[in-house]
């Protein structure tokens, strides 16, 4: 990808290329969200950790290979969000800063929508991905993890309950996968390069893995240490 060659450039020459910008577009994964809890009101808040989210990872590893160059990093996750809200801020939080690499990682709040939602997903994606390009700015559209595959002891809520319950039906009955298909649809229609982290997860899992184990809200926000699986993907998608 054209991304590798900037960070090469500027690491062989500091003073003549621009410093490289790589913006993540996302929902709370991307922001860097993990355990949940009821405030007083009995709204479901996140705790925020953004220096453990994948793309403080991937700037760590990024780091250590071109260690010269300096890099602008564009956190553009939001908690709660999916494609639909992505398309609508699109150019506020993400275009606007001419980045040359842009990751777009949708699906998960989506598909809480059932299959109902799913063309509107593959269409608000397909809609991303062309404005994107269009802009300059190459694409990774990354799939996220899996959610939880059972119910934690640890949640007590109702509240929370009723949603760990709606995650573990979609993810088990194949709605989740059917969403991260229609976004690879989306990103091959427009030569977008897919890094399909999800099937890494599904690997975990067919490999006897307990994934709601690897989710510090039980539901669908991984714990810190498997952004770095993240983290990794990407790298391994940005050198193909």
């Amino acid at each position: 990808m054209k991304i590798t060659s900037l960070l090469a450039e500027k690491q062989a020459n500091p003073d003549g290329t621009k410093i490289p910008t790589i913006a993540f577009l996302g929902d709370s994964v991307t922001q860097g969200c993990f355990e949940i809890y009821l405030d007083s009101a009995g709204n479901i808040q996140t705790v925020f950790d953004k220096t453990k989210g994948y793309h403080t990872r991937l700037t760590e590893i990024l780091s250590i290979l071109y260690p010269s160059v300096p890099l602008n990093i564009i956190n553009a996750g939001i908690s709660g969000d999916s494609s639909g809200k992505g398309v609508a801020r699109l150019e506020r939080d993400v275009i606007s800063y001419s980045p040359d690499l842009t990751v777009v990682s949708f699906g998960l709040n989506d598909s809480n929508h059932g299959q109902a939602g799913l063309e509107n997903y593959r269409k608000n994606m397909e809609n991303i991905f062309k404005r994107l390009i269009e802009s300059g700015s190459e694409v990774i559209f990354m799939t996220a993890n899996m959610m939880n595959t059972s119910i934690s002891h640890k949640i007590k809520d109702p509240a929370i309950l009723r949603v760990a319950e709606k995650t573990m039906l979609h993810q088990k009955d194949g709605t989740l996968d059917a969403y991260f298909e229609a976004g690879k649809q989306a990103a091959q229609k427009y030569g977008v390069s897919v890094c399909d982290a999800y099937s890494k997860w599904k690997r975990l899992y067919a490999n006897g893995v307990d994934i709601t184990a690897l989710l510090s809200n039980d539901i669908n926000h991984p714990i810190p240490q498997m952004h770095y699986l993240f983290a990794v993907s990407l790298l391994e998608t940005m050198m193909e």
